[in-house]
């Protein structure tokens, strides 16, 4: 993703980080896929003598064959329309503000940013065995702006990014008041 067509960066501004959520959490797609893949070829192993008879029709192999194919096309669409939405989410954390870009589907995204003096409060949590063992949590913020709540899903070491944006949003309240 192109950063300067999704926000404006100011003279001042400078990107401190751009987050976007682990790569371990995309991993039960990966399984749901691998699944969704191998269902066709384990009707075919289970029900292969009630094929031999539709098989004898000359007629059927290419209808098998255009049906399997719309079946993995249509897999494999869905798998890059989940992927799409996966890595162009994404935080950037300036040492001004912090932009949330969400990819809702393959055509629509929304843009929220917060400017870092508004931050309140900020917590991080880690949450079962997996986030645990992977270090991936999320943040959670609360602000004074148009936008009262912020969460980051999923990012890696949430602990040591809360102090970050907490040093960051401290060094531009000093420069706000």
């Amino acid at each position: 993703m192109i950063l300067d067509s999704v926000i404006k960066i100011k003279s001042y501004e400078k990107i401190v980080h751009v987050l976007r959520r682990h790569g371990i959490t995309f991993f039960p797609y990966i399984v749901i896929f691998l699944a969704i893949l191998l269902i066709p070829i384990a009707v075919y192993y289970l029900f292969t003598s009630a094929f031999i008879g539709i098989m004898q029709n000359p007629a059927t192999l290419p209808l098998i064959i255009i049906v399997a194919s719309a079946y993995y096309m249509s897999t494999v669409l869905f798998f890059y329309s989940f992927f799409t939405e996966f890595y162009l989410d994404a935080w950037i954390i300036t040492n001004d503000r912090l932009v949330d870009v969400r990819q809702i589907s393959l055509f629509s995204r929304t843009v929220a940013e917060v400017d870092l003096y508004q931050i309140q409060d900020i917590s991080s949590e880690i949450h079962g065995f997996f986030p645990t063992i992977f270090n991936y949590g999320n943040i959670y913020l609360q602000t004074a702006g148009p936008v009262p709540k912020f969460i980051i899903h999923n990012v890696h070491r949430p602990d040591k990014l809360r102090e970050t944006i907490i040093e960051l949003a401290s060094e531009d309240k000093k420069h706000h008041t």
